[in-house]
């Protein structure tokens, strides 16, 4: 890795031959673990400026729609936070000069509060090529951490480090944007509607100067006297920085804390989690008492597993006595009454990626079936497969009372905390409160609940034997790993459907009545041979299936879309529409024109095909049956969720797609609507 220095430059192409896009992270730290920071990055033309308030990303602006910039949001540590952004330098625009990556702070904060402040740049690939570290910084409320700008056909990097004192207003105007002083104020009072679970800090508004349109009349004020009166235009409308609001409760406007070093209260604390031990105790005790205080989350939970709608009270490391052997204490209890009749479901949690204890779980069943209680549930980062058991247990047939056995991953706990807290509201403000104050403890990097995060053992050893072809169909191995790739992709769909407030699901291809464990054995051995895992999403209210291939061989990742042919009108209409539609997605997009009784048409990239739309049509004019989207990246190549992970790679693939193609597509037909 290339460490730079204040002011120096680099080459990207002299780093690495993948640099298309790139990822850069942007992290500090503090003592307390509280400290952040927002990012925010500038489109700049050759003079320096911006082209318009267009080009000014950050938190209610998060993506551009060619996808060439893309705030992937914070990402908590052990001592702070980190930012990531994806720039995709191949989209960018051919009057950009400069893009300008910058963070800062609110509400009296200085980033010499923070410590650690670093910037990195990793390829396509993952693998991290230079990295600056700020050393100098003080009373400065606003950063430029560094900026990447061009030099003929070449992308090269500076290291800036440049402060301002006057926060992101004077770091905003150096760049052409005008700040609105009076949003300020206004955006100030809208804060007293702000939520506990949002920090001071978010106080601050910063509003960009928007151009008149030309086609916008005057306004004339009603008192004016006759024809010689003049027209009085109507103020600019100014947008705002200030971040959305949620349905929380009121917080005092003022801070009352003596300094900035006062840590706010968190209701769930994380920082002093040490051992696996506390941790599971802190997540379980976390979870069950959200669970009862919050009907809605608390049912969306555990209707799943037959609980009836009642008043439910929930208990931790409760003592149940284990036959002539030693009490037994499973991590949490959950009671339901309804109508004078009980519903009663042990818990069993673990955090951190370890794994269940099958004698733990058996123990539970059996105490479970001779009480007379419900269902025993478990609680992991792992994620259950249909036919693939996470634990083996026993059940004794001769017992009249059936205990059910669940699983419940902590993906699937925050997203259902999302799409209530986020998506469809909760009704009481406290209520919301609580659902963000849990959110913020299970993204924190200390609480262990981050879901399934490892490919697994089998991982590295099978893609060693597709590289050299040493794989063999059978090979237990390779069923260990399709299986892993659907827990993965099943959790992707939790993630995406959490985000989008949209039903995410995978599709699975099969004959009625398949058993699932020959069918990942079928996948398996298909898998040996062409080396590649296949995956389809359906995600709710989009036209067509999102397609994931992950080539071991090529070490490529595909999101691709087919999307149906018109009915009515004419082939080379289509082709111009579809390019129209697509006229802001990402410039290496590859199009395909798919041709009845073929494998596949003509093709090119949207970069190619955009003066040239008529490139798609067949040459012999055969019939087209519709259109393949397709988007490539390269894979990581480690099998945890790191920066060079597969994990992340897949997260990283799948969101660009989404936002990049899937959305433009959706977004244009009710644009036209709507004129």
């Amino acid at each position: 890795m290339h460490e730079m220095i204040k002011g120096g430059n680099v080459g990207l192409a002299a780093l690495s031959e993948d640099t298309g896009s790139v990822i850069l992270s942007l992290g500090w730290s503090t003592a307390t673990g509280e400290g952040d920071a927002d990012v925010s990055v500038l489109l700049l033309d050759a003079g320096g400026k911006v082209r318009s308030d267009a080009d000014f990303y950050f938190y209610n602006n998060p993506a551009a729609a060619d996808g060439s910039v893309q705030l992937l949001g914070k990402t908590p540590t052990a001592d702070g936070s980190e930012d990531r952004i994806s720039l995709d330098l191949t989209a960018a625009p051919a009057d950009v000069d400069r893009i300008v990556v910058a963070a800062s702070r609110y509400g009296g904060a200085r980033f010499g509060d923070l410590a650690d402040l670093r910037m990195t740049l990793a390829d396509r690939a993952g693998e991290t090529l230079l990295g600056f570290t700020i050393e100098d910084a003080g009373v400065e409320t606003a950063f430029i951490f560094g900026e990447l700008y061009r030099r003929g056909e070449e992308w090269k990097f500076r290291a800036v480090g440049q402060g301002y004192e006057s926060g992101l207003a004077g770091l905003a105007t150096d760049f052409g944007i005008d700040i609105d002083d009076d949003a300020q104020d206004d955006a100030q009072d809208d804060t007293d509607d702000e939520g506990a679970g949002q920090e001071p800090e978010a106080a601050e508004t910063v509003a960009v100067e928007q151009e008149p349109s030309p086609a916008a009349p005057p306004t004339v004020p009603a008192q004016a006297a006759g024809p010689v009166a003049e027209a009085a235009p109507a103020a600019p409308r100014r947008p705002r920085t200030a971040k959305k609001k949620v349905t929380l409760p009121k917080v005092a406007k003022k801070s009352l804390a003596e300094n900035d070093s006062w840590r706010r209260a968190r209701l769930f604390p994380v920082s002093s989690l040490k051992s696996d031990r506390e941790r599971e105790m802190r997540a379980t005790s976390v979870l069950l008492s959200v669970i009862a205080q919050v009907p809605e989350f608390g049912r969306r939970l555990t209707a799943a597993f037959g609980a009836p709608a009642g008043r439910m009270e929930t208990f931790t490391e409760v003592s149940l006595p284990h036959g002539g052997n030693a009490p037994k204490r499973p991590d949490g209890v959950i009671r339901v009454e309804r109508a004078g009749k009980l519903w009663t479901a042990l818990v069993e949690t673990k955090t951190n990626g370890n794994p269940l204890k099958p004698e733990q779980v058996q123990d539970y069943m059996d105490i479970a079936a001779r009480r007379g209680y419900e269902a025993v549930i478990t609680l992991s980062n792992d994620v259950a497969l249909e036919g693939s058991p996470l634990v083996d247990i026993k059940i004794d047939g001769r017992r009249k009372h059936k205990v059910a056995l669940w699983h419940l991953s902590w993906a699937e706990v925050t997203h259902h905390a999302q799409m209530l807290i986020r998506h469809e509201g909760v009704g009481n403000p406290a209520h919301a409160w609580l659902l963000q104050e849990l959110l913020h403890y299970l993204q924190h990097e200390n609480s262990g609940c981050h879901g399934f995060q490892n490919m697994g053992p089998a991982w590295v050893p099978v893609r060693n034997g597709i590289d050299d072809e040493t794989l063999c169909q059978g090979d237990q191995r390779a069923i260990d790993v399709v299986e892993s790739w659907e827990r993965l992709i099943r959790q992707v769909c939790l993630r995406l459907g959490g985000e989008l407030g949209q039903r995410t699901l995978p599709v699975q291809r099969a004959k009625r009545g398949t058993d699932q464990r020959s069918r990942r054995a079928a996948l398996a051995d298909q898998f040996c041979q062409d080396g590649r895992l296949h995956a389809e999403l359906r995600i709710e209210g989009t036209t067509g299936i999102l397609g994931i291939v992950a080539d071991l061989r090529t070490g490529k990742l595909r999101t691709s879309l087919e999307i149906p042919a018109p009915g009515q009108g004419y082939p080379l209409t289509w082709v111009k529409r579809l390019v129209r539609q697509l006229a802001e997605a990402p410039a290496d997009l590859h199009i395909e024109t798919l041709v009845e009784g073929q494998n596949g048409g003509p093709r090119g990239t949207l970069e190619r095909l955009r003066p040239e739309p008529g490139d798609l049509l067949p040459k012999d004019g055969d019939r087209i049956t519709g259109f393949r989207l397709s988007l490539f990246k390269s894979m990581g190549s480690t099998r945890g969720n790191a920066e060079s992970g597969f994990i992340r790679s897949v997260d990283d693939a799948v969101d660009r797609f989404h936002a990049g193609v899937v959305a433009q597509l959706e977004r244009r037909p009710a644009r036209r609507a709507a004129e």
